[in-house]
């Protein structure tokens, strides 16, 4: 009887000990399937958000589908939405595009070495000396970028769009010292697609109405 008490205690003992807590979301690689015909990103997105926030670094052809093939060297820009693991391309609605002069030159040239992405995170180091990181919540898309210099300029641009997707009505305003709102309609996969967004920025800024950027 002692012997049996003994073990039982035993048994109570291992089945109270507390496990180990592991983070799933830091085993998982957002640049699998960037490559060959996976069709994905790697960007940020939160589980059934409304945005997903990836580099574009191409817009044409099938392996265009999500915006990001890996055995790319430059990047466009940052835009919002994105398909990944399809068959078809569409969206790349609001492009963003840090820049240190409005003479930049396009697309801006990066290394995998310098890029680093898990489950709704993705940063890079561009060529232009900006550092770029990105997160999401279910609806709004963050972006920090930090500059090497004084010089700081964001171009948007509306017109940008992947695969099929043709913008053919937009606009926007500034609506703060450091708010714009505007709108987007375009067809593609998804006809008559219309996004409206606010984008506010950390600082005030002025507008350079010839490039769309700030």
């Amino acid at each position: 009887m002692k012997i049996s008490w003994f073990f039982t205690i035993l048994l109570l003992i291992s089945a109270c000990a507390p496990k180990e807590s592991i983070d799933f979301s830091k085993k998982v690689n957002p640049f699998i399937g960037t490559g060959g015909h996976g069709h994905t990103y790697p960007g940020a997105s939160a589980p059934f958000g409304m945005v997903q926030l990836s580099p574009d670094t191409r817009v044409y052809g099938w392996d265009a589908c999500s915006g990001y093939h890996y055995s790319d060297s430059t990047i466009l820009g940052f835009s919002h939405t994105h398909l990944s693991g399809t068959g078809a391309a569409d969206y790349g609605d609001i492009l963003f595009t840090p820049r240190i002069s409005l003479s930049d030159t396009l697309p801006i040239k990066f290394k995998h070495d310098n890029e680093e992405a898990w489950a709704g995170y993705y940063k890079v180091n561009l060529k232009n000396s900006v550092d770029v990181e990105l997160t999401t919540t279910k609806r709004v898309g963050i972006h920090q970028y930090s500059y090497s210099t004084d010089n700081a300029f964001v171009a948007i641009d509306l017109k940008h769009g992947i695969g099929p997707d043709n913008p053919f009505e937009m606009g926007w305003k500034k609506t703060g010292d450091s708010e714009i709102t505007g709108y987007r309609r375009s067809e593609g996969w998804a006809r008559d697609q219309m996004v409206h967004y606010v984008a506010q920025f950390s600082d005030s800024f002025s507008i350079n109405n010839d490039t769309d950027s700030t």
